[in-house]
């Protein structure tokens, strides 16, 4: 089924050109899989985000973190700044399940470089995480070996967003929040280049949201938000084919926040926004014994470019979460409303 994201709807975000599939996997490379879990009792997943074909164990990109408030449960990323090298998928799941999804990418790694001749004694697994405990019973923790293994299975160009894998039971603005993605394409020196988004939105207020500079979340009626605070955390994924370095990787993962708070989030201290970048240039084999290498570096006087393009795809990403998600019932009975739901209120009353 095709689903219809922001610019269906007539809303266009920023004034960079958008890749084919205006996501993340428009880098070269990149797939992404999905495991959703919905049972009655529960609103779960496991999002996987493959940074290439190659075994990433051996093939280390450069990456960077940042975190802009800590109020979350995330694995990998001490390494990941210490470092600045990705070396494994990246997990996106419930809060809970942090330590059950960790362990599946460490034998998921295992078995792939035993297959491989490769060996392996200590992995750093990349587990991003949201709490989904509004709609999902959370204290039973559904995800696991299995569904991780899925997900990586799954992983492709092109996957759904919204209320999908570990976006099923998120919350964003008070509405039905979830996985969302877009993507710029960057032209420099006359090649091109992509910078893409993923988000697992699960943060901020109704009253507050704010789409193409006006206020709708004033607009949607406030009973039926599922919050009243900021709170919930946002978990952004920004890649790239360009040569940046992991300095300059954190310096674009910071501008995630424009985007956030181009659509009223104020970043409110129960919610973890945590930002991870990565780059599919310049990578290198452990491996190899030289103690030197030849890469290629960006001129950082030209990073106004990747800036924009990482405040404009998180915006977008998260838009297009809030247009693709469902309306949910969680297992409490209580559902979570979804934005379409409300624009199509809203264009009822007018008839």
């Amino acid at each position: 089924m095709v689903q219809l994201r922001a610019r269906d709807h007539g809303v266009t975000v920023g004034e960079l050109p958008i890749g084919p599939r205006n996501k993340i996997t428009d880098v070269p490379g990149i797939t992404v899989g999905h495991c959703t879990v919905d049972t009655e009792e529960h609103k779960t997943g496991v999002t996987v985000v493959l940074p290439g074909p190659e075994n990433p164990f051996v093939h280390k990109l450069p990456a960077a973190a940042f975190v802009l408030n800590g109020f979350g449960k995330t694995a990998g990323l001490v390494q990941v700044e210490e470092l600045g090298t990705l070396e494994t998928p990246i997990a996106l799941t419930n809060t809970l399940n942090v330590g059950l999804v960790h362990d599946a990418l460490v034998e998921y790694l295992i078995g792939r470089c035993e297959a491989e001749g490769i060996d392996l004694t200590s992995v750093n697994p990349v587990v991003c995480e949201c709490n989904d405990g509004g709609l999902n019973r959370i204290q039973v923790r559904a995800v696991g070996r299995e569904q991780v293994f899925a997900a990586l299975a799954a992983a492709s160009p092109d996957f759904d967003e919204g209320d999908v894998g570990a976006g099923k039971g998120m919350v964003c603005h008070g509405l039905k929040g979830g996985i969302g993605s877009a993507s710029r394409r960057l032209t420099l020196n006359g090649r091109d280049y992509t910078l893409g988004a993923l988000v697992l939105a699960n943060h901020g207020r109704l009253a507050d949201l704010t789409i193409d500079g006006r206020r709708v979340g004033l607009e949607i009626t406030p009973e039926k938000a599922a919050r009243e605070s900021d709170v919930g955390s946002c978990i952004v994924i920004l890649a790239t084919d360009l040569p940046l370095d992991s300095r300059q990787l954190g310096r674009v993962a910071r501008r995630a926040s424009v985007g956030l708070a181009r659509l009223g989030s104020f970043i409110g201290h129960g919610s973890g926004e945590v930002f991870l970048a990565f780059s599919t240039a310049n990578a290198f084999d452990p491996r190899e014994k030289a103690a030197t290498r030849t890469v290629t570096a960006f001129h950082e006087n030209k990073m106004d470019l990747p800036f924009r393009a990482a405040a404009e795809c998180t915006e977008e990403a998260v838009l297009n979460c809030l247009y693709t998600a469902h309306t949910v019932t969680g297992w409490d009975g209580k559902p979570v409303y979804s934005f379409l739901s409300f624009e199509q209120e809203k264009n009822e009353r007018k008839l």
